[in-house]
């Protein structure tokens, strides 16, 4: 890209950086960021921050504004009455549902009203600085997953670099943990206040995002609930289209629920991979389980609610379900949450994959 390009994009980018409390203008500092790199003579010194990256690489920082420009002046066209396809089916006490497309640096909620969706909130975001794909710890990459906050921690009880606040999401999950990676300490927070640009890939494993869109949030994301999807390629799909693989799914999950229910122990345990494993069981083990226990049984009533059915992200033909459960049979009643993850095999069908309760 010619330079005067490059200069160009950065200072588009100045016009739409959001203000920053108590700090110089994040325009004027990007502006003055444009004259150093370029050679010319500063108006007014940068933040020391800024600075002391542009004298790390010139080079490296011009292409980072360019592309923070690029992505903040062109966000990616969503179709007209499309949906993220990873959002089969929320439960109506779901309310809201984050999902954020990382490569593209965009963030967006959207409103649950039984079962009909809309985008309420989009906003910029960026992410690790070595991309998607976190496998271990330090390796400066954001996750790609199903998780969902553990709750806000307030700016006073953490340092500058989190800015307005954190909330801190849950990885490793199950499907992380199944997968070996490790890690800890993923979090969605707001920036440092001297802060105003920020590049797409910029953090060391985080989503990032401005503080005052960070604060936005808060009304949004209940603790323990709202899922947040983290996606390497996020896909919009027509509602229709949508209910279609969820009502398939759903008459799947239906019958897996009552031949259970009837104590067909054969029927039921056809639903479950060859590569499933639960709770340090693989699928032998867990048949032996299985009909050990319901062997002794006369009664088993298994009841669903408050069902979820996301798409899980990177993974092919995977969803993941997640419900209230109420078991009760003869001898023995408990009611808990499950997670369950279904794979479409060859021949079509779904079955389970892996299982926590």
């Amino acid at each position: 890209m010619p330079r005067s390009r490059f200069l160009a994009c950065a200072l588009l980018l100045a016009a739409l950086v959001e203000p920053v409390a108590a700090t110089p203008a994040p325009e004027a500092v990007m502006r003055q960021l444009v004259d150093t790199l370029s050679g010319a003579r500063a108006a007014a010194p940068a933040s020391s921050a800024d600075l002391s990256r542009v004298a790390r690489s010139p080079t490296a920082r011009l292409e980072e504004l360019v592309e923070e420009a690029q992505l903040r002046l062109a966000p990616p066209r969503v179709p007209k009455g499309s949906l993220p396809a990873s959002l089969l089916k929320l439960s109506d006490d779901q309310r809201y549902a984050v999902v954020v497309d990382l490569p593209r640096a965009r963030l967006y909620v959207l409103e649950n009203t039984k079962g009909t969706l809309k985008i309420v909130r989009e906003h910029y975001a960026a992410m690790g600085r070595n991309g998607v794909g976190k496998q271990s710890r330090g390796d400066l990459r954001t996750p790609i997953g199903i998780y969902t906050v553990t709750g806000f921690t307030e700016d006073n009880a953490l340092p500058d670099l989190y800015g307005a606040g954190a909330f801190p999401l849950t990885y490793p999950n199950i499907w992380d943990r199944h997968h070996g990676r490790d890690g800890s300490g993923i979090w969605l927070h707001g920036v440092p206040m001297n802060i105003g640009s920020r590049a797409p890939r910029s953090s060391e494993g985080c989503v990032t995002m401005a503080n005052s869109d960070l604060v936005a949030l808060r009304p949004y994301l209940q603790a323990g609930k709202t899922p947040v999807i983290l996606s390497e390629s996020l896909s919009w799909m027509p509602p229709a289209i949508i209910a279609k693989d969820r009502d398939a799914l759903l008459a799947r999950i239906e019958e897996w629920r009552s031949r259970w229910s009837a104590i067909d122990t054969e029927a039921y345990l056809n639903f479950y991979s060859d590569e499933f494993v639960s709770n340090g069981m693989n699928k032998s083990d867990f048949s032996a389980y299985k009909r050990r226990v319901n062997a002794s049984k006369r009664h088993i009533s298994v009841q669903l609610r408050d069902l979820d059915l996301l798409r899980y992200p990177g993974e092919p033909n995977l969803v993941m379900a997640q419900f209230r459960q109420d078991y009760s049979s003869d001898n023995f009643s408990v009611s808990g949450k499950k997670q369950q993850f279904w794979r479409q095999q060859k021949d079509g069908s779904w079955k389970i994959v892996l299982e926590e309760s």
